[in-house]
């Protein structure tokens, strides 16, 4: 066989028999490489979740201390707007021991009157906004907890990730590499089909041998012409039942041996 990966009209110069070793070499090959992954469990899933909760706190807190922020500032308008009424009252009351007549003095009666009550408000707004800060901090304060414990448990689910990446990098390449290599001796069709089996299977299994009569799949009994067929290696057979690729003792061996 040369590498030349095989295109339509082509796969006339590759016997079925020589189809049915390269799927099931590769089925082999991509049943390791799915091994590898399953020892990396849910660990890759449980990173991302974490990353996602750990950017949502993080996106919370920032809102909360922007409103913080907003409420700081509006504490310190209305200190300045106090401070600025409390002037303006000193002025007024100075005012009133030099007026002339009764129109003035409640001109500038009503003017103190009307800066008293401003300060009222700009002090009951301060409290709100005090109280409303005090709301917010505590908000912070838990979902900072949280952030850090979750940042935690994401330092440790990274740090026992990359320890098993690590361990099984070099293999998973080198498989890989064995998986793509394969694949050029398969036909676009052929492979197309082996994929989507595959990608359908429980078990990722897509090529499976007969054990005891029955597919190694779905452990349904195939039919004894269906037997006899597969052992000739005339056409490629599929179980009638969960549509996967059947290879005899023979082919099985082949891959073996190789």
């Amino acid at each position: 066989m040369t590498s030349k990966k095989i295109k339509p009209g082509e796969e006339k110069d590759v016997s079925v028999e020589q189809k049915l070793v390269a799927l099931y070499s590769l089925q082999q090959i991509d049943a390791q490489i799915d091994k590898i992954r399953i020892i990396r469990g849910e660990l890759p899933l449980e990173v991302s979740d974490l990353e996602d909760e750990i950017a949502g706190l993080e996106t919370r807190i920032a809102k909360f201390n922007e409103e913080i922020e907003a409420l700081q500032n509006s504490i310190t308008d209305k200190e300045n707007a106090i401070t600025e009424s409390n002037t303006l009252i000193k002025r007024y009351e100075e005012q009133l021991l030099n007026v002339r007549n009764n129109r003035e003095y409640d001109a500038l009666s009503k003017e103190v009157e009307f800066q008293k009550l401003e300060i009222e408000l700009s002090e009951k707004r301060i409290r709100e906004a005090k109280h409303r800060i005090e709301l917010l901090q505590a908000e912070v304060d838990e979902a900072q907890a949280k952030f850090d414990e979750r940042l935690q448990d994401l330092n440790a689910k990274k740090e026992e990730l990359d320890g098993i990446v690590e361990e099984t990098k070099k293999e998973e390449q080198e498989l890989q590499k064995n998986s793509e290599a394969n694949e050029k001796y398969i036909e676009e069709r052929l492979l197309t089909a082996y994929k989507r089996i595959r990608k359908n299977a429980r078990n990722g299994l897509a090529v499976v041998q007969i054990e005891r009569d029955a597919c190694g799949g779905c452990f349904n009994k195939i039919p004894p012409q269906h037997q006899l067929d597969i052992k000739l290696h005339k056409k490629i057979i599929v179980c009638e039942y969960c549509g996967r690729i059947l290879v005899d003792n023979d082919i099985a061996e082949k891959v073996a041996n190789q």
